[in-house]
């Protein structure tokens, strides 16, 4: 399972999305261009100490996260304030890739037409959204937990 940003806004955004998927180690996918700029020397800091450990992949455009090889291993599931199915009752699957647009604007209509499922995370009424890495953990962990494949660690004492 994969996480992929399509031209995130906020930096600080990356850098807990990569912390995310370092720790329940799932690879991060960030489609360019992003509203901030993106170097090697940004992401290591937006990554902190968990840029060992974030398997990062830059795609420059979102023709080339489409043509990539790992994108072609699974569905491509988006996450969006304008989904048409709850998260909890999506059957998640090892190779799918979930998406999440841009902070200020979300993801434009060619992207929801790519995506093979259009999710969204039920809120309490009143509620617009949730932080796009808060929305990424959620996700991340349902899929995870339906397909069995959280990190197993011993515990610590």
């Amino acid at each position: 399972m994969r996480l992929a940003l399509f031209q995130p806004d906020i930096p600080q955004n990356l850098g807990a999305a990569l912390r995310l998927g370092a720790c329940l180690d799932a690879p991060v996918d960030v489609i360019e261009p992003c509203g901030f700029p993106l170097s090697d020397a940004g992401v290591r800091r937006a990554a902190m100490d968990y840029g060992v450990l974030a398997r990062l992949t830059r795609h420059p455009g979102w023709a080339d996260f489409l043509a990539a090889p790992e994108r072609k291993a699974g569905r491509l599931i988006l996450f969006t304030t304008k989904g048409a199915q709850a998260l909890h009752a999506f059957e998640f699957q090892a190779g799918d890739t979930l998406l999440f647009g841009r902070e200020s604007s979300g993801a434009p209509p060619q992207v929801h037409a790519a995506a093979q499922a259009r999710l969204f995370i039920p809120l309490a009424p009143g509620a617009r959204s949730l932080n796009l890495t808060v929305s990424a953990a959620i996700a991340l962990s349902e899929g995870l937990r339906q397909i069995n494949a959280f990190p197993t660690r011993a515990p610590t004492v």
